[in-house]
């Protein structure tokens, strides 16, 4: 019986996610993680070591970074490439689950020549980022990448309906939608504004984000200071556009109006996203990805209840106006966004009503709901598990 007992012991299959950034501040490669192990995965996620990496030490899964000797450019990525395909072809896995194109063709081959399962998750339309439409020789490359691998698919995810779309009609292929949508978020306390150095007499303005870049409506929204009186303004994370925005701050002389603060652990963002009145995410549709980019910062800023001042884009639109939950700007001029702003905070009543409708958008909008149909997808990767058929039972119900 002892024996028999111990035969029915199985190993867990192991799952490694790939990524090409340093595993921080990644909100949606940490809920897949943990989605992984919900499903019965091991997980190994695998990304990079940069020199101003925060330490990891509160994931329950393994990580594993690799320090590089090229951080950005056609370097950079062939490095990364080659390294994580001779990691995959070798490490112990079932499982190989690569986020975005940047990751997708070492993760492809090494899944091919080992006849391993292969999930992608795109989290934009990738090849139309601004950084490559601005670089068309650059970007035929990725296209080219994309148009080999991607037909060859067979588990394709991506963040919203409109990117799916662009995707199915392109390459015939059949792409799921998983939002990135954050879990529920109950803090323990709320650190009050002076714990933060915060003013507690001016309304606080927020734009938060690991991908604050160029087009993103930053430079626009720290001009509009100018115009702003009772107003801070306050920018945490990282992208491209901060030597100009330090620049610009400077230029104009609003270090008493905007407050400039590095990427931070998510729940210590989330005291400063809190304690903010209006989130900002005011994109320009300058390109496809921008257009129909469904950024993580609309719903940081749904959980945290605050309104949200937005520009007319697809799918930020769609849940803006379903939900109530926000205003919208008609173009990027600093002056009228200004005035925009000053008419959100002038009109109490409906500033109080829209505030209000947050709850229940952030009970609907809650990974605990997205979360399933990850499952399912993952449940459907092999066919014949108990657990397998538990998942897609949950799900239904």
């Amino acid at each position: 019986m002892k024996g028999q007992k111990n035969s029915s012991k199985t190993t867990p299959k192991i799952a490694i996610v790939c990524v090409t950034n340093d595993l921080v501040t990644d909100q949606r490669v940490n809920k897949t993680c943990l989605a992984l192990q919900k499903a019965g995965y091991e997980v190994i996620e695998t990304g990079r070591l940069l020199a101003n990496s925060l330490p990891i030490n509160d994931r329950p899964y393994r990580t594993r970074r690799i320090k590089l000797c090229f951080n950005k450019g056609p370097l950079f990525y062939a490095e990364y490439n080659l390294r994580l395909f001779f990691y995959l072809l070798f490490a112990e896995s079932d499982l190989i689950y690569a986020n975005d194109l940047d990751t997708l063709l070492a993760a492809f081959w090494a899944a091919k020549l080992r006849k391993k399962k292969l999930i992608y998750d795109s989290h934009e339309y990738f090849t139309e980022v601004p950084e490559l439409v601005s670089r068309p020789k650059t970007q035929r490359i990725w296209q080219k990448i994309e148009k080999f691998v991607f037909p060859k698919l067979d588990k394709i995810i991506t963040v919203n309906q409109s990117i799916a779309k662009l995707y199915a009609d392109q390459y015939h292929k059949e792409v799921q939608v998983v939002r990135n949508i954050p879990p529920t978020f109950i803090p323990e306390r709320t650190k009050t504004r002076k714990e933060l150095d915060l003013p507690e007499d001016k309304h606080i303005l927020i734009i938060q984000g690991t991908g604050i870049n160029i087009d993103r409506g930053a430079e626009e929204a720290c001009l509009a200071m100018k115009y702003l009186k009772n107003c801070i303004l306050l920018i945490i994370g990282s992208g491209d556009v901060f030597p100009t925005l330090e620049r610009m701050i400077a230029e104009n002389q609003l270090q008493d109006k905007i407050l400039i603060k590095p990427k931070m652990p998510v729940a210590e963002l989330r005291q400063y996203t809190l304690n903010s009145d209006l989130g900002l995410a005011i994109d320009k549709n300058t390109n496809l990805n921008y257009l129909y980019s469904l950024p993580n910062k609309l719903f940081d800023y749904i959980h945290s209840e605050i309104p949200v001042l937005s520009s007319n884009l697809v799918e930020i639109k769609q849940i803006i106006d379903h939900y109530n939950i926000g205003y919208f700007i008609e173009n990027h001029d600093p002056q009228h966004i200004a005035t925009t702003i000053k008419s959100i905070f002038a009109d109490q009543a409906r500033y109080n009503t829209v505030k209000q409708n947050t709850h229940q958008a952030k009970k609907e909008l809650a990974w605990e709901n997205e979360e399933k149909t990850l499952l399912q997808i993952i449940a459907g990767v092999f066919h014949t598990t108990p657990l397998q058929q538990k998942l897609r039972k949950n799900n239904e119900e």
